[in-house]
């Protein structure tokens, strides 16, 4: 084992109480869950370095990559394979940025990416999505796109906007661009953005630039963080070249592979979770040859197999394995991008779908990712469904306010109040009631105390109506501000352009 392995995780100093105007921070008052002994997520850094110069990662021979990684004393072979050491990974990791700011649209709020805050985004890339009108599921537009676009603006706990759906009836890569362009138009809200064509990311921070009155304006301040996904191991051209275009532009990135434990992966979680990891650094590794101190984070996301359907799921590995990879880059001081949280396998928004999504929410309490990307997405990944989305935000106040923690002082242990009570007395009418009665409380809008009861008005009310009641509502009333005309201008003509791949 490497010869730190053994050393003490360093604790991250605790930051002031959770502000109103801060309400992505989850550390502080409550600490997260490691699921993994002591040593063991070193063990799994210690694996993955060791993947890296033993086994190596295949890039693109046509690329810049093998020029980049040989410059730096790494073995490159005839066919992409690089073996990278130890010493030259393990300097990467330590040059990376560990966190950036991500600011909205009109660049007067921002989120902090790092280890202490977590920031709720709809998503990603469902093919499907469910009609509004007939409920069945139907192949996704660019129309869909903006309308969970607009939604997502509405809701109070969710942060960002991710591509939710693709655009499937324009499927090339000129759809691909017009996809940020109508997240753009739809949300004030700071965005993430996923594409297969380098060219698509570049036209994205055009637009982006053109959002912000320029370039520099866009380093200062960046707009989105793009989401980067090479195989396990296996880097194609495209993926290089976004790696390298957003160290260069200063562009926020998260680099990372969706393995599939049993299928591209080995299937056991530490297995799976080694090699996601060697993915990362390798990514990681070739952002820092290209600029060191850019903010281009490993993020993969780990998947199993299910065994008796050969279809992606599998909640219990899948649980442990997103806790183990947020610990482990705890470890490193990175932050963890695309946790579980809000998706589902289940077909539909059912009472299958609830189960998963509440249990994965909670999961997110304990494991604390940077940002909860896939709120909404049903059906293995494939569908997308606002029902969903709203849900994902009423349980992700939850976590905010468990988040908070508990209040410990004289006041709110009450002991010199329980003296005057009495062991026979009452507190309704007491001062110390009325002033305490409200305080973190969670404020939900269809469970806590919306649940339908024998006496209540809600009693025949079941939770998807009370739900849809309150999406009609956002869908007939929430209204985006548009972008200026001279800069929609612009965007047009970054859509019309003649990109080519590449």
């Amino acid at each position: 084992m490497h010869a730190e392995s053994n050393r003490p995780r360093r604790r991250q100093p605790r930051p002031a109480p959770l502000r109103p105007e801060d309400p992505g921070l989850h550390f502080g008052p409550t600490q997260p869950h490691d699921p993994l002994a002591a040593g063991q997520a070193r063990r799994l850094i210690d694996a993955a370095l060791t993947l890296l110069e033993q086994t190596g990662v295949a890039f693109d021979v046509d690329s810049e990559a093998p020029a980049l990684f040989a410059a730096a004393g790494c073995n490159v072979a005839a066919d992409g394979v690089v073996r990278i050491p130890r010493a030259v990974a393990e300097a990467a990791l330590a040059s990376c940025a560990k966190q950036a700011r991500l600011w909205d649209r009109d660049a007067t709020h921002s989120m902090l990416l790092d280890c202490q805050h977590t920031w709720f985004f709809p998503g990603m890339t469902c093919i499907k999505v469910y009609d509004l009108d007939s409920g069945e599921r139907r192949e996704s537009t660019g129309a869909d796109l903006a309308t969970i676009t607009r939604v997502a603006d509405a809701l109070l706990n969710i942060d960002g906007v991710c591509v939710a759906c693709k655009d499937i009836p324009h499927s090339d890569m000129r759809g691909e661009i017009g996809e940020f362009a109508i997240m753009a138009r739809n949300t004030a809200k700071p965005l993430e953005y996923l594409c297969e064509h380098a060219a698509s990311f570049g036209a994205a921070i055009e637009m982006a630039a053109a959002i912000r009155g320029g370039r520099e304006g866009l380093a200062v301040k960046p707009y989105f963080l793009q989401i980067i996904t090479p195989l396990p191991l296996n880097y194609a051209a495209t993926h290089i070249e976004q790696v390298l275009l957003a160290a260069r532009h200063g562009i926020p990135a998260s680099v990372g592979t969706l393995p599939i434990g049993g299928a591209s992966s080995p299937i056991t979680v530490a297995g799976c979770i080694a090699q996601s990891l060697a993915t990362d650094f390798a990514g990681m590794t070739l952002a820092q040859l290209a600029r060191p101190g850019a903010f281009v984070i490993g993020s993969s996301d780990v998947c199993f197999m299910e065994p008796a359907t050969g279809s992606i799921g599998n909640f219990l590995q899948a649980s442990l394995a997103d806790m183990a990879m947020c610990q482990v880059r705890r470890e490193l001081q990175l932050p963890s991008f695309t946790g579980v949280g809000g998706q589902s396998v289940a077909r539909r928004f059912n009472q299958d779908a609830v189960w998963e999504i509440s249990s994965n929410m909670m999961q997110t309490f304990y494991s604390r990712p940077a940002t909860c990307d896939y709120l909404g997405s049903l059906d293995e990944g494939i569908t997308y469904s606002l029902h969903s989305l709203l849900l994902c935000d009423d349980l992700a106040g939850l976590l905010r306010s468990l988040w908070q923690g508990i209040r410990i002082d004289d006041d709110s242990l009450a002991v010199t109040l329980a003296a005057s009570v009495g062991p026979r007395g009452n507190y309704l009418a007491l001062d110390h009631t009325a002033s305490h009665c409200r305080e973190q409380l969670w404020h939900t809008r269809f469970l806590g105390p919306h649940i339908p009861t024998s006496m209540s008005p809600l009693a025949d009310r079941e939770l998807y109506e009370r739900i849809d009641t309150e999406l009609r509502r956002i869908l007939a009333e929430h209204r985006v501000a548009d972008l200026p005309a001279e800069v929609s201008a612009q965007l047009d003509e970054i859509c019309a352009r003649d990109w080519q791949p590449g």
